[in-house]
């Protein structure tokens, strides 16, 4: 069945970097958009990037743009997330997702989902 895997969460100062992983399996990824989502406690999860299947167009929620960059690895099956200039709101649980359809930006389009890794960054 499918499975996303994310890893490289932990714990970041602010205006440090961290990059997170997720490892796809069970499914053919280079067939699906992926996107990143987080959830901050006692908040909404949001949407925070997204990439289409071929890799040549990427979309970021204003909170994240010119500081988070997302890319995959279609060969390795893996996506990524580089998170630069991180701020103490960028504190959340990440999640991976993919998805089938064209709307990227909405989490109830997607289909599969990671269990989500803590980023927690101090001010």
């Amino acid at each position: 069945q499918a499975q996303l895997v994310e890893s490289g969460g932990g714990l970041a100062q602010a205006g440090g970097s961290l990059r997170l992983s997720c490892e796809a399996s069970g499914f053919t990824f280079s067939n699906y958009a992926m996107g990143w989502f987080r959830q901050a406690s006692g908040k909404e999860r949001e949407f925070v990037a997204a990439i289409i299947r071929g890799g040549g167009s990427a979309y970021y929620a204003d909170s994240v743009k010119g500081r988070f960059t997302i890319s995959r690895d279609n060969p390795k099956n893996t996506l990524y997330l580089q998170m630069n200039s991180l701020k103490p709101e960028d504190t959340a649980v990440y999640y991976c997702a993919a998805n089938a359809g064209w709307a990227v930006r909405r989490s109830y389009e997607y289909d599969y989902w990671g269990q989500g890794t803590q980023v927690t960054v101090s001010s």
